[in-house]
């Protein structure tokens, strides 16, 4: 096997896939950083935007482009909705009613996508799409779109943490609640602020998973593990670290099938989860223990 192919067959797909969980572990991992307890709806979420978005170019006959910031919107608001009347009661009760809360949730969502759009496996596109030549990487179009997309979300997240009131609020309540609630911070607005985000992100995976995929019932649930082990492996709490965690579990999910079965590659990720809680719990970039 020549570098090139190696790279074609083995690193592009792992980065593209990397991008997708990277998309969906940000959102794991401010939820955790903030509200301080594991989304199990998280996955569903994704493939609740994914069927959104088949719906509109359904309906409007329009680009998946055209329906991306529209899905990212409405998830964005359905989770606003989801924390109102499902989380916002066990605010201060244990962390694990709410975790156990938001497997119910995740459920209901999956029922509702299986009975709107069944249990069919749906694609956004017919047909084969063709890679152009890099300079001897083949690469298409939406693989581009998708790491391209993974960027400018997350620097956008990054310099809204970094440079806006709301976003700096934010890593207040990250770093310290109690001190963050004493200054003067509105928690019911960071609260939201942090679905909005989350939910935006989650639609985002959902619909690059299924761009460069397929879109099944299942989808996100399969995303979810992984999605945990790239929050956990990068440091929760730290959104370069979901990214490196996204990034490193998806290529090396593509790189094991030289060693293992197909059918063993979702296993990786939990090894990786495994691994790492035992090794190092803080994951590489040092956030917070689980």
């Amino acid at each position: 096997m020549t570098l090139i192919d190696f790279l074609n067959f083995y690193i592009v797909p792992g980065v593209v896939l990397g991008s997708i969980y990277a998309l969906g572990a940000v959102g794991i991992t401010l939820v955790f950083a903030i509200l301080r307890y594991a989304h199990l709806a998280h996955g569903d979420l994704a493939t609740l935007g994914a069927f959104l978005a088949l719906a509109m170019i359904h309906l409007f006959g329009v680009s998946i482009w055209v329906t991306l910031p529209f899905v990212i919107l409405m998830v964005a608001a359905i989770s606003v909705g989801i924390d109102r009347v499902c989380y916002e009661a066990f605010r201060d009760r244990p962390k694990i009613i709410t975790v156990m809360a938001s497997l119910g949730v995740a459920l209901m969502i999956r029922a509702v996508v299986q009975v709107v759009w069944g249990v069919d496996t749906e694609t956004y596109s017919r047909g084969l799409v063709r890679p152009e030549d890099y300079f001897g990487l083949r690469l298409r179009d939406r693989e581009i779109y998708t790491v391209l997309a993974m960027i400018v979300l997350v620097v956008a997240l990054q310099l809204f943490l970094s440079r806006s009131k709301w976003g700096k609020a934010m890593r207040a309540m990250s770093d310290n609640p109690n001190l963050a609630l004493l200054s003067g911070i509105d928690n019911r607005k960071v609260v939201m602020l942090t679905w909005i985000i989350s939910g935006g992100l989650c639609a985002a995976a959902g619909i690059f998973l299924g761009l460069n995929t397929e879109l099944k019932p299942m989808m996100g649930w399969s995303m979810l593990l992984p999605m945990f082990a790239a929050a956990i492996l990068g440091g929760v709490g730290r959104v370069e670290g979901a990214v490196l965690g996204g990034l490193i579990v998806g290529i090396v999910e593509e790189l094991s099938v030289l060693v293992l079965p197909s059918e063993y590659k979702a296993a990786m990720a939990f090894a990786i989860l495994l691994v790492m809680l035992l090794v190092r719990p803080t994951g590489l970039l040092r956030g917070k223990v689980l």
